[in-house]
């Protein structure tokens, strides 16, 4: 029984003599190392737009109509033209208050072809006071830049109860004063019986054009 005992002991004491056992760490893995931090970059990207914005038109400035200028104090108003063949009936505005039923025979005068004469007509409005009238006549260009002096032509024929008339041809119009493609203005001059100028019509202008030959 000792025996044992001693062998128990011996066993103990070896037991506690021997070197600790060593424990063996298992090496971990080294952490990782702390990545660097992403450095964003922004890249601003410009967007061209497919249609350009639409310009507003500039106000558009509307030209203002010309001023109507009124019709010169001395253009005569238009003939009016007999459809039947007749004399040209002019408006009586033209007699001025002296003499009225102004006509003419045509509108077109020539020196060598045909018409080449017109006859012009008129009557007294107050035939006790305008006994006699004279016919005066003038060449103007077409512009109405160059007219003649005026020509006296002579004397109408009356037939005494104010009614006068004057035939009128296309070599009448002096050598001096022929011009081809032009117009005959003409004014009607009312005398009294002592050969004094009472009154006259207006200047009858732009009426009657005058050529050389055949218009």
């Amino acid at each position: 029984m000792r025996r044992i005992g001693l062998l128990l002991l011996v066993f103990v004491l070896a037991a506690c003599s021997s070197a600790p056992a060593i424990e063996q760490v298992t090496p971990t893995a080294a952490p990782p190392q702390p990545t660097q931090t992403p450095i964003v970059i922004v890249e601003t990207v410009v967007v061209i737009a497919t249609q350009p914005p639409t310009e507003v038109p500039p106000p558009t400035n509307t030209p203002l109509p010309p001023p109507t200028q009124p019709p010169a104090p001395t253009q005569p108003p238009a003939a009016t033209s007999n459809t039947s063949g007749g004399p040209i009936v002019l408006d009586n505005a033209l007699g001025k208050g002296v003499f009225t039923n102004l006509t003419i025979s045509s509108n077109t005068l020539t020196l060598r072809c045909f018409p080449r004469e017109v006859t012009i007509t008129a009557t007294a409005l107050d035939p006790l006071t305008v006994v006699d009238a004279e016919f005066y006549y003038r060449i103007v260009d077409l512009q109405r830049l160059y007219p003649s002096p005026w020509q006296n032509a002579g004397k109408m024929e009356s037939d005494g109860k104010g009614n006068f008339t004057f035939v009128f041809k296309g070599e009448n119009v002096h050598p001096n004063l022929r011009l081809d493609n032009s117009f005959l203005d003409f004014q009607i001059v009312g005398l009294n019986k002592g050969g004094g100028r009472v009154d006259a019509t207006q200047k009858i202008e732009g009426q009657i054009r005058y050529t050389f030959d055949c218009p």
